[in-house]
């Protein structure tokens, strides 16, 4: 499978603007038909608490923004928007396209960024999403999510997703820990990691781009380094299902029971 992650300056609740920059990069970038392709968290608008004005229902325009892009190009697209639901609930979520631009799946972020008052504003996901795309399992995860090894085992231990994708905000502060992480979430979970961020400035923070790609030994393959652009790569999923079935890690998965001292 082909993979392109769009690393964006993202213009602050500017969702025409935002819109305009994806379309220019894809066109530089030209991805063949069935590729992945990936845009940071909340790409149309950036890391905003102002869902009121921002968070759009299901077929809003950014929906209908990014399934055109899915059919124009017959791509995959996995992309970050604040969603407002039936219920009143907005959530910070993950949305999966087709090529035909159907909406193929959602998944809701499960561990909103408390330090930043995000759980103030946006309700957690319930659950990871798995779901083919292509010839691969693919599950999407959000920015803070990462922190959490355990969101990333509760897929593996289901369904063993082939590649995981984390779609980001991540500030330079903390961009360490963010290679480190993805690093960390591939060796763990024998999977590759394609983490997509952000670059440029919100009123909060700085964000320094570096959307890398990470093989099941935890080796980085790619890096976007810190200018707009993209990280392309072909991905080879024949290695590592002879990886998986050399050393099954995964078939001893279990859930975990706590018990008295002893048992």
């Amino acid at each position: 499978m082909n993979v392109l992650g769009l690393q964006i300056e993202i213009a602050w609740e500017n969702k025409e603007a935002n819109f305009e920059t994806v379309r220019r990069l894809m066109t530089a970038a030209a991805p063949e038909k069935g590729t992945l392709v990936i845009l940071p968290e909340m790409f149309a608008t950036g890391f905003t608490m102002n869902v009121d004005s921002m968070a759009e229902p299901y077929g809003g325009k950014t929906e209908q923004f990014l399934s055109s892009l899915a059919s124009k190009w017959s791509v995959h697209v996995i992309a970050g928007a604040a969603m407002r639901g039936e219920n009143g609930r907005t959530r910070n979520k993950a949305l999966v396209f087709s090529p035909d631009g159907k909406l193929a799946g959602f998944y809701a972020k499960m561990r909103p960024f408390t330090p930043g008052g995000e759980a103030e504003h946006y309700a957690s996901g319930t659950g990871p999403l798995v779901l083919a795309l292509g010839d691969c399992t693919v599950s999407p995860f959000v920015c803070y999510d990462l922190r959490f090894p355990e969101l990333f085992r509760q897929a593996a231990g289901t369904r063993q997703p082939e590649l995981f994708v984390v779609i980001a905000n991540w500030p330079d502060k903390r961009i360490l820990h963010w290679q480190r992480l993805l690093q960390a979430r591939a060796i763990e979970n024998q999977a590759y990691v394609l983490g997509v961020n952000r670059i440029g400035d919100d009123p909060y923070y700085h964000y320094p781009g570096h959307s890398v790609l990470v093989d099941f030994n935890g080796d980085i393959v790619a890096d976007a380094g810190e200018q707009e652009g993209w990280l392309a790569a072909k991905l080879d999923f024949t290695p590592l299902r002879q990886y998986r079935h050399g050393l099954p890690f995964l078939k001893d998965l279990k859930p975990l029971k706590i018990g008295a001292a002893g048992e």
